[in-house]
């Protein structure tokens, strides 16, 4: 499970007669009115407050926001953070270089004067949550339009904010859940002093690369540590030298137990996206037109920077977070679209709609209420596949592409503007000071000439496969120019624009002229596809509200229909807890997975000739002579694990807590066989990998010899499985 970013919208909705073994992603504050009971019963032996409190430490706070996409867990009184390793790439990339290349070798702070500080990295602790609906709903009518109820929302949902933060070091934001049904307040302390610690090689957090990425069984270490840092009395402030570590109101103790096959497992993290109250119309638009189009151009663009990687030590270096990010959902949409087809969620969701529509026609008031939620989907769909390739390649081939168009269209479009508007002198000094503080990092990251490739091929992928009244006129122009070939497009626009040049555009900076960056052939081709982005939108916006509308009753009207049975709101980024079991499964006839592998694995997929499966001599010393410590297990060294836990991309990152409370390991990723459980949860076949918390331990302690964060942790071995096991509240 990589970043994600967050940038998936969807919704989640249960719609079955019983609750699937481990679906749900829960609002902590409400565990004990709806799931405590069958928590305990599967293994639990905390309190919900000792889960989730406002007005003492709980487990919530030890739960971090990493960063804008992932999950982090506080495991020392000194503020030090286990997350994945994938989480804290670019990080660790933005830190490396050919002749410190932290990538490939690792790194390890020898002492806290070591630790690396991360310029915009934050970890965010949630504080409490509150419920608005009440207060918000009772603004709200039938009578609104979406823009006038959405326009309530903000204006209500800004005054919350503002009265839960005043004269603290809080920030807040009201979320919305069940599209729109119910509202809540989330109040954070966010720390932005976080600092680099440690982080294996490679070829240990992220062994198997992108062939293992989505798949079991998996012997990635995929795992890396940082340390939160407040002023000296204790509060978020930016980095500085007189910043000390944090001390927080919680910490996981860790386990050196192991899970056994059935034990109590729960994850608590910040699920990203799902799409589970999706439409059977939503289904089909993503398997014939979504799905292939972001498939098609993110293999484009993998495959120019990966020749340009394979080619160049500092290219690699230099592209190694671009090229994971975008090579991650790449392969999560292929296995979507797969797992959609073979396991007949358009046709399950048909029955739901069916069984929905049977419902409204027996009253009256239900079909004056609900009778038009599911056509009013149904055309909003219609409608939004006019836009919908265009729209996927302009986010996808143009914004997203190439690194000057993207540049330009986020750094240059304000000054722009400014300058346009004839401001202030102060004003727009402010502006070229916010592009300049940039720079630097920008283009330490940056290959002019694989970009210009990068261009050329996007933009040819443009003019053939979007309709041509969805092209900006300028696209005409340059096929007309050079006779259809987009690359030698691609060199003039890199040849007359100052942006693929840092020394070009600090002069460019230096005096800025509104004429000077509207004639930018990089800023001028960005905003022609922006305006053009602007006028589909426009032109399509029946479709969003009709959307909108039509979810919001479909799910309100779903509740109505099933008032006994339990909902878990979507998935918004905001803290959830799911809870399981730890189990194997058995994808396919004949084949029945294991729930944990070992380091013997790690070794029989060595490839010294393969630089995903390459394998650190150092460790295989420690294989080949047993030396596992206290980590080991019946002189076995597992490296991952399984459970039916329900996540989704942002749990990356999360902790696994046993049933008292204790760390066992860290989530990374889910498996192949239900890349579709975004959309439908398969019970039989939906499993979560973590990385098994001994395997980091022993990584940290025997193969890096980093003892002074071993010696910081509360490290715990419990008495035996059995004694264990013996404690579990029995609540038949």
């Amino acid at each position: 499970m990589k970043k994600l970013s967050i940038l998936i919208v969807a919704m989640l909705f249960v719609f079955q007669p019983l609750l699937k073994a481990g679906e749900g992603m829960w609002l902590p504050f409400l565990i004990e009115r709806l799931n405590y009971q069958d928590m305990q019963e599967k293994g639990l032996q905390l309190t919900p407050d000792e889960i989730y409190s406002v007005n003492h430490s709980s487990l919530k706070d030890a739960v971090v926001v990493f960063g804008g996409g992932c999950t982090g867990e506080v495991v020392s009184e000194k503020g030090l953070v286990l997350t994945n390793h994938h989480c804290g790439y670019s990080y660790i990339q933005e830190h490396s270089s050919v002749e410190n290349d932290y990538l490939t070798d690792g790194f390890w702070a020898e002492d806290f004067d070591e630790e690396l500080p991360n310029p915009g990295l934050k970890a965010k602790f949630l504080v409490r949550i509150e419920d608005v609906s009440d207060t918000i709903n009772a603004r709200l009518s039938d009578s609104m339009t979406e823009s006038e109820r959405n326009r309530t929302i903000r204006k209500i949902g800004n005054k919350l904010e503002k009265e839960a933060t005043k004269d603290t070091y809080y920030d807040a934001s009201v979320r919305s859940f069940f599209k729109g049904n119910e509202f809540y307040l989330f109040v954070y302390k966010t720390y932005k002093d976080v600092r680099l610690v440690g982080a294996p090689p490679s070829s240990i957090g992220k062994f198997g690369g992108d062939t293992d990425n989505w798949m079991w069984p998996r012997h990635t270490g995929d795992f890396s540590v940082f340390r939160i840092y407040a002023s000296p009395d204790g509060e978020p402030t930016e980095y500085s030298e007189d910043n000390v570590p944090l001390k927080p109101d919680h910490h996981f103790p860790i386990s050196l137990n192991g899970v056994d096959k059935g034990d109590f497992s729960m994850i608590m993290g910040y699920p990203g996206g799902t799409q589970r109250y999706l439409t059977s119309h939503g289904v089909k638009q993503a398997i014939k037109k979504k799905n292939p189009t972001i498939v098609n151009i993110r293999d484009e663009k993998l495959d120019i920077m990966k020749k340009a990687m394979d080619a160049s030590e500092e290219i690699r270096i230099k592209y190694a977070t671009k090229y994971a990010h975008t090579a991650n959902y790449y392969k999560y949409f292929k296995g979507q679209t797969k797992g959609l087809k073979n396991l007949n969620v358009a046709k399950k969701k048909e029955k739901i709609e069916k069984d929905f529509r049977n419902w409204v026609a027996q009253e009256a008031e239900r079909k004056e209420k609900y009778g038009d939620a599911l056509e009013n989907i149904k055309k909003g769909y219609q409608i939004r596949e006019q836009a919908l390739i265009s729209n996927i390649y302009i986010s996808e081939a143009i914004f997203r592409g190439s690194d000057i168009l993207g540049f330009a269209l986020k750094n240059m479009n304000s000054l722009h503007k400014a300058l346009k508007a004839d401001s202030s002198d102060k004003f727009i000094s402010k502006e070229v000071e916010k592009i300049k503080q940039g720079l630097d990092d920008h283009f330490k990251n940056y290959h002019a000439p694989l970009d210009q490739k990068l261009l050329g091929k996007m933009l040819e992928m443009y003019y053939h496969n979007v309709p041509k009244f969805q092209h900006p006129e300028l696209l005409e122009e340059y096929n007309n120019k050079f006779n259809g070939d987009f690359h030698k497009a691609a060199e003039y626009i890199f040849e007359k624009s100052a942006l693929d040049n840092k020394e070009e555009l600090v002069d460019l900076l230096e005096k800025p002229r509104e004429r000077k960056i509207r004639k930018d052939k990089a800023f001028e081709l960005v905003k022609a596809f922006y305006n053009k982005y602007r006028q589909i939108r426009k032109d399509n916006s029946m479709a969003e509200k009709l959307l909108s509308k039509g979810y919001r009753n479909f799910v309100a009207g779903l509740r109505e229909m099933n008032p006994d049975k339990k909902y878990y709101p979507n998935a918004n980024f905001t803290m959830r807890v799911t809870y399981g079991t730890v189990q194997g499964y058995s994808p396919e006839d004949a084949v029945d997975y294991l729930y944990y592998t070992t380091l013997e694995g790690v070794m029989e997929k060595e490839d010294p000739n393969d630089d995903e499966f390459v394998v650190p001599k150092k460790l295989k010393e420690l294989y080949k002579n047993k030396n596992y410590g206290r980590y080991g297990e019946n002189g076995t060294m597992r490296v991952c694990f399984l459970n039916n836990l329900d996540i989704t991309g942002g749990n990356s990152g999360s902790p696994v807590i046993d049933g008292k409370g204790h760390l066992t390991g860290i989530a990374f990723d889910g498996n192949w066989e239900a890349m579709s459980g975004d959309i439908a949860f398969e019970p039989e076949l939906q499993r979560t990998i973590s990385v098994d918390v001994r395997y980091v331990l022993f990584i940290i302690d025997k193969f890096a010899g980093a003892d002074r964060l071993i010696d910081e942790m509360d490290i715990v071995q419990n008495k035996s499985k059995a004694e264990l096991k013996s404690k579990k509240p029995n609540c038949e």
